[in-house]
């Protein structure tokens, strides 16, 4: 059953979203050559717990998984497409990190993903995060009431295929509120005009996972939880968790916006 948000429950869900936008930017500013992983996650931890909110991955456990997840972020480096775990690695130069965090808040749940590169870029790494980004803009625009599921997938995979990146097909975006996994799922790539008409209210994360290499292909890591490229190639996952509304699609994840300096 697919739950159709008031617009204060879309207020609430903002609320958490910000959370998860205040951790994501800790972790942006903190990440730097050198820094380990878990360094990260404690970062992201603690901007939660300061904001009176928790950790939607701490402990979270779906069915593919063989333990419940260790940490406050998915952290995957390089060749990782998504769910990371946070561990001891330490940060080097040229490293293409992405950083997946969800947060309850009051009921409501925020899930967002950014990617970066540490230090000195390559062009290549550069234009495969740029690329999820527009991907992610393509896909929010699609999500109006009217529209329909695969109008949003297709919006993502159109820019996928024609960059030649590949991607997970069987792992993409989902419902988003109570819980923080919810109907309907998200496909990062699908025809338009198919699948489940969005309504005013309907929440969903929207999430590209791009590989570089171009191949769809991937296998799971010894945690069972680490998805690798099966090429080797690196990735970038993006994501926000987005609302369909009358007014157009608003971005529930979206960063909090500045406070504009006092004019005297």
């Amino acid at each position: 059953m697919i739950e159709l948000k008031s617009p204060g429950e879309l207020d609430a869900m903002r609320a958490a979203g910000v959370v998860v936008a205040d951790a994501l930017a800790a972790v942006r500013d903190h990440a730097r050559v050198g820094v380990s992983l878990l360094e990260l996650d404690e970062v992201a931890h603690q901007v939660i717990r300061d904001a009176g909110a928790g950790s939607s991955f701490l402990h979270y456990r779906p069915s593919f998984a063989p333990t419940p997840f260790p940490g406050v972020i998915c952290a995957s480096v390089n060749d990782l497409i998504v769910h990371g775990i946070p561990d001891g690695y330490r940060l080097r130069d040229g490293d293409l990190v992405s950083i997946d965090c969800g947060a309850h808040l009051d009921g409501w749940h925020g899930d967002s993903a950014i990617s970066f590169v540490v230090g000195e870029a390559d062009p290549a790494d550069l234009l495969l995060i740029d690329t999820a980004r527009r991907a992610l803009e393509a896909g929010i625009a699609a999500a109006v009431p009217g529209a329909r599921i695969g109008d949003v997938s297709h919006a993502i995979g159109v820019i996928c295929r024609a960059a030649g990146y590949g991607m997970p097909s069987d792992f993409g975006g989902h419902g988003i509120g109570r819980e923080m996994h919810e109907a309907p799922g998200v496909p990062n790539e699908g025809k338009p005009g198919r699948g489940l008409t969005l309504r005013p209210g309907m929440a969903i994360a929207i999430e590209p996972m791009f590989h570089a290499g171009g191949r769809d292909g991937y296998y799971a890591g010894e945690d069972g939880w680490g998805l690798h490229t099966v090429d080797g190639s690196r990735a970038a996952h993006v994501e926000h968790s987005v609302a369909v509304t009358e007014d157009g699609p608003r971005v529930l994840t979206a960063p909090r916006q500045p406070v504009a300096p006092l004019r005297s």
